[in-house]
């Protein structure tokens, strides 16, 4: 398996201490889960329906004209490079390795491109896989800028995969309301932005033809029942989504100045996370992680990942221990 935050109990093991004493900021994932709803009897006796009304509402959530619900938009990420044969698939990097890993397992071609270099690639792509918001950089594009990389791909019956799991906290830069034309398939993440990753709930966005096909590769009930009524509860609750953008703007840009503080010249960021690129990234990661506190390292290019801290306690606990590291580091 990749790299991936999240993975506290390795580190609980590695580091020798108890679970209930980490500080877990190594995912993108909002530190406030959503309430969660009453879960009927029937929704864990019965197989899930597929006309329960979570298709509806999340159409409406997310602005688009038809979604298929996915296990984690995980799921999605695996199973689409089986719908094309092999070709030129470019990625836009850094991102999300699960893209490429998946798409080369499929026997694909890959290229790392960096921003500069998508317009002049287009014309020998068969796909172009981008993640915006990026992970890890958090650098966004322009909703104009990929509406146009669809259009040239798609002229010649190319895809645009654009991977919106951060995208929540700015909806207004989605192109999910466009997953209707040919070519352009989105992914949207339900975990991150209401803080409920375990459920394991993404969707995609794209025709209905290619929506079909996924559909019968991927098979029946991939959604479990009581997943299906919390995810239908969360996407209609409009006071607790404009609480969360609140309160991840909020301690997104105090994370930005607290790390700033401590030395750590922020790189990029986002709402739910703030990336920062440094020669002793694995350094600080150990550091850190010996306090109790762990955070996403990437090796290349070396960086780091610093998830929302929930509360100021948090915060003065990071700040603690960054301010200790620049104090013992010459």
């Amino acid at each position: 398996m990749l790299e991936h935050g999240g993975r506290l109990l390795r580190a609980v093991r590695q580091y020798g201490i108890a679970r209930e004493h980490w500080l877990d900021l190594s995912s993108g994932i909002a530190p406030w889960p959503f309430p969660i709803p009453s879960i009927p009897v029937q929704a864990w006796a019965r197989l899930p329906e597929t006309h329960d009304g979570l298709e509806q509402a999340a159409c409406r959530y997310y602005g688009a004209a038809q979604l298929l619900p996915v296990a984690g938009s995980q799921a999605a990420i695996q199973a689409l490079p089986l719908l094309r044969p092999p070709g030129n698939v470019g990625v836009l990097s850094p991102c999300y390795a699960e893209h490429a890993h998946a798409w080369q397992r499929a026997g694909h071609q890959l290229t790392a491109l960096d921003e500069t270099q998508v317009k002049a690639s287009l014309d020998h792509l068969d796909v172009l896989v981008l993640v915006n918001p990026n992970n890890p950089t958090g650098r966004s594009l322009p909703r104009e800028t990929v509406l146009a990389w669809h259009q040239r791909l798609a002229a010649r019956g190319g895809w645009l995969l654009v991977d919106e799991a951060f995208m929540d906290n700015t909806p207004a830069c989605s192109v999910v309301d466009c997953a209707e034309r040919p070519g352009l398939i989105v992914l949207r993440s339900f975990g991150k932005f209401f803080g409920l990753a375990g459920v394991r709930l993404g969707f995609v966005a794209a025709e209905g033809s290619l929506l079909s096909r996924l559909a019968d590769l991927l098979g029946p009930w991939t959604i479990n029942g009581p997943t299906r009524v919390l995810a239908q509860a969360s996407l209609a609750d409009q006071a607790t989504q404009h609480l969360q953008r609140e309160r991840c703007a909020a301690y997104s840009l105090r994370l930005a100045q607290l790390l700033a503080r401590g030395g750590l010249a922020v790189s990029g960021g986002c709402d739910l996370f703030q990336y920062v690129r440094c020669q002793h990234a694995a350094h600080l990661h150990d550091h850190l992680a010996r306090s109790g506190i762990l955070v996403r390292l990437f090796e290349q290019p070396s960086a780091l990942r610093f998830g929302l801290p929930a509360c100021e306690a948090d915060e003065l606990r990071l700040a603690q221990a960054l301010a200790t590291y620049k104090k013992d580091t010459p």
